[in-house]
């Protein structure tokens, strides 16, 4: 169980010592003016195929073909050959209602969002490797951090006594609960150069995390939302937001957006995202797997 204090507060908004993640040096980054945004022409979008499940909601490239995360009871993961979607590998995931897949190299991380992990499972059965709260969905705490401070009266004649809370010491359990829109945990996926990049709809951010310490060294504020897919292109973040309908062009090294591309009122909703080979492929969660050249 949750305590109460880090029950209220997560719903305020504070950072509760000892929970989640930690950040190293992390400043959040503002975007621009969406209106200065340079935009990026390319392909018509083309529906590619329809998804092997009924809500896919990520996507990521490998060479061995494309990986679906799929929404719907099961919550299970595809990969799936880029000419015509045929099934290659299934099997179902321990996550909640998921919303963004990525490859390691060796895993599968999966975003859980409704029960606000980021979940690293075998590639080939699904089986749960590790699991980790999402940055701004569940509080983490700062490597800036002050210690926590201990009132100079404790143990003296006027401290009153007080029952010990029954949670106290025992590791956060596991969170879950019904589709939100107040509170939603990890969306979009990324892996590059030994990195975890995952996007939080609720802080409306996407964080960059070192995996082993679970350390956020960077946080890139997002243009909209309702944040979602992410993808690698070369050494640029692309990210997409399902309500302002188009794609945003992160440089990481400096946090501004450099570009944009924008969809049509008449395409797919975009949901997850990935990028192969110069095709932009992304996925409308009523069960359609999408493409453009880029």
């Amino acid at each position: 169980m949750i305590s109460r204090r880090a029950l209220f507060g997560f719903a305020a908004g504070v950072p509760v010592a000892g929970i989640g993640a930690r950040v190293a040096d992390a400043a959040p980054c503002d975007s621009p003016s969406l209106t200065t945004i340079p935009v990026r022409k390319t392909g018509r979008v083309e529906i590619a195929f329809k998804s092997p499940g009924p809500q896919p909601n990520g996507l990521q490239a490998t060479k061995d073909g494309l990986w679906i995360i799929d929404q719907s009871g099961g919550s299970k993961a595809y990969l799936v050959d880029y000419a015509d979607g045929k099934v290659l590998r299934s099997f179902e995931t321990d996550t909640v209602r998921p919303s963004g897949i990525t490859f390691d190299g060796e895993a599968l991380w999966i975003g859980s969002t409704f029960s606000y992990e980021n979940v690293r499972c075998n590639a080939v059965t699904g089986a749960v490797l590790e699991r980790r709260p999402t940055p701004g969905s569940i509080m983490y705490t700062m490597a800036t951090d002050p210690p926590q401070r201990r009132s100079p009266l404790a143990g003296g004649p006027m401290a009153q006594p007080r029952p010990t809370a029954p949670d106290a010491g025992l590791p956060l359990s596991r969170l879950t609960q019904a589709p939100s829109n107040r509170l939603q945990g990890a969306h979009g996926q990324e892996w590059r150069d030994g990195r975890l990049w995952t996007t939080s709809t609720s802080a409306r951010s996407i964080f960059e995390i070192e995996p082993r310490s679970w350390v956020v060294h960077k946080i890139l504020r997002t243009p909209g939302n309702r944040p979602h897919g992410l993808a690698i292109e070369g050494r640029y973040l692309w990210h997409g937001d399902s309500n302002l309908a188009a794609f945003f062009k992160f440089d990481t090294d400096a946090g501004t957006i450099v570009e944009k591309i924008q969809l049509s009122d008449q395409d797919p909703v975009a949901h997850g995202l990935t990028i192969w080979n110069g095709t932009l492929w992304y996925c409308d969660d009523v069960g359609v797997v999408c493409r453009m050249r880029i």
